[in-house]
């Protein structure tokens, strides 16, 4: 088979074809490189490669196969991490000049698991400096450009990632999500972005333990793909304080279920935010697939009051305790979003933390109790469609201008606040042809259901087999 139907695959098809022995990992490390010489150059997706070390990983998974030894979740499945989790041996700079030449000897939690279960690391997928942004650029590897218009940004922050996904550089990958940074490139590339439950998957090391706002979690190109991905990085680690105790096996049930009557919210705006009317009409054009599934769905939006000032304060906190340090002793060499969003959380009061927890805790009552009367919550995952990669952030939307540099992603972080899983899945294009995401929220922990509404809903529509054309 030719790299390009061996990379078309979904990690599914990959794996059974692996275990009825048709297709070697060997093979598919080399399809999966042959993919990324011809897409790299025009998305620049995966910042660090490492094609030696992967075919000699792959040539050790095919003797273990070939002597009858037990396979791993994801035996022979080439991967690429977020450059933000540490990859022993292998350069990790969180997009800084900071970090230019740093080389860890550990792995973080999220890169050990996929390699425990039989994932072959090829390199690194591509960030803002310290995953500061819904736009994915630095001053180390350029920007992250979108497969389906490279004049367009693939968001972020998970940019390279979903960019990778979507060329089919990858047919699994990793990312993190503070403010939608797993939803926003998975809704700008055609693919899907899991954020779950803070604890479901763990995170080590981590500076930040008790933070709940940035979670670890998977994209891929279909929903039972990101399951999969799922049962490997999920389950509980006691060095990590919120992590779950929950066997991860569970995402591995069949996501086939009935949804007659299940109960739909749908909130096109959230509550009023402003967005890109072509959006809107990319996502209107999809609810009858709701109807059709047997849902009732009803225009109703949680009360997201406090939520802006809630996130700002909590997230200034977070930036505070993982750059604080940083920022005292390489102030010259970091980004300047990145250091307002420090001094923010270094210089704010007792009193607008304590205000902003009270405020959280109000937003979680309050979506606890809206989601007892309805089953599932969806709208937008981003209020704008891609916009150009020469712009750093959206400083408008529908002629609203925006306050600072993440404005723009409220469509995301909202949802960061109250806990509840979220997904992005294919949803349609726009008339000029770029991506448009659905963002379908779950009940608390529930991320299996979550799972299971997003298959019926891709199974229907089946935007994620559009495949971007490479430009001239």
């Amino acid at each position: 088979m030719s790299w390009e139907t061996l990379c078309g695959m979904t990690a599914l098809q990959m794996r059974a074809e692996m275990e009825a022995g048709h297709l070697s990992a060997r093979e598919l490390v080399d399809a999966h490189l042959a993919a990324i010489a011809h897409w790299n150059p025009a998305v620049n997706a995966i910042v660090t490669l490492d094609a030696d070390a992967a075919r000699a990983r792959a040539l050790v998974c095919d003797e273990a196969q070939a002597r009858g030894e037990a396979r791993g979740l994801l035996h022979g499945l080439p991967v690429a991490h977020k450059d933000c989790f540490l990859t022993a041996g292998m350069r990790t700079t969180w997009g800084s000049p900071v970090y230019e030449d740093f080389v860890p000897t550990q792995s973080s939690l999220v890169v050990t698991r996929q390699q425990d279960a039989g994932a072959i690391t090829l390199g690194k997928t591509n960030m803002p400096e310290f995953g500061a942004g819904s736009q994915t650029f630095n001053p180390l590897f350029g920007a992250t450009r979108n497969p389906y218009d490279t004049s367009r940004t693939a968001g972020g922050s998970s940019g390279g990632a979903a960019a990778a996904l979507a060329c089919r550089m990858l047919p699994l990958a990793d990312g993190t999500d503070m403010g939608g940074s797993l939803r926003n490139p998975a809704s700008f590339c055609n693919v899907v972005g899991l954020r779950p439950s803070p604890g479901r998957v763990p995170q080590l090391p981590n500076g930040a333990p008790y933070n709940t706002l940035t979670v670890a979690g998977p994209m891929a190109r279909t929903v039972a793909d990101a399951a999969l991905m799922l049962a490997a990085l999920a389950g509980p680690d006691a060095r990590d304080p919120l992590s779950i105790e929950q066997d991860p096996q569970r995402f591995l049930a069949a996501l086939e279920h009935d949804f007659k009557g299940t109960r739909i919210a749908f909130a096109p705006t959230w509550g009023g935010l402003p967005t890109e009317p072509r959006v809107g009409a990319a996502l209107h054009a999809q609810l009858s697939v709701f109807d059709a599934l047997g849902c009732h769905v009803t225009e109703a939006c949680p009360d997201f009051s406090g939520a802006d000032e809630s996130f700002h304060v909590l997230r200034g906190l977070a930036f505070a305790i993982t750059q604080g340090p940083t920022l005292a002793r390489e102030r010259a060499r970091m980004k300047d979003t990145v250091i307002w969003n420090t001094e923010l959380g270094l210089n704010q009061p007792g009193a607008a933390l304590a205000q902003a927890e009270r405020s959280r805790a109000a937003l979680f009552s309050r979506m606890h109790a809206f989601m007892q009367d309805h089953d599932f919550l969806i709208g937008a995952v981003s209020q704008v469609a891609p916009f150009p990669a020469d712009e750093e952030y959206v400083r408008e939307i529908d002629g609203t201008p925006m306050n600072n540099y993440i404005d723009w992603m409220r469509s995301g972080y909202y949802l960061s606040l109250t806990g509840h899983p979220a997904i992005s899945v294919p949803c349609g294009f726009t008339p000029e042809g770029l991506p448009v995401g659905l963002q379908i929220v779950g009940r608390y922990r529930d991320e299996l259901g979550l799972l299971r509404l997003a298959h019926a809903f891709e199974q229907a529509t089946g935007f994620w087999r559009q495949a971007p054309v490479k430009p001239a």
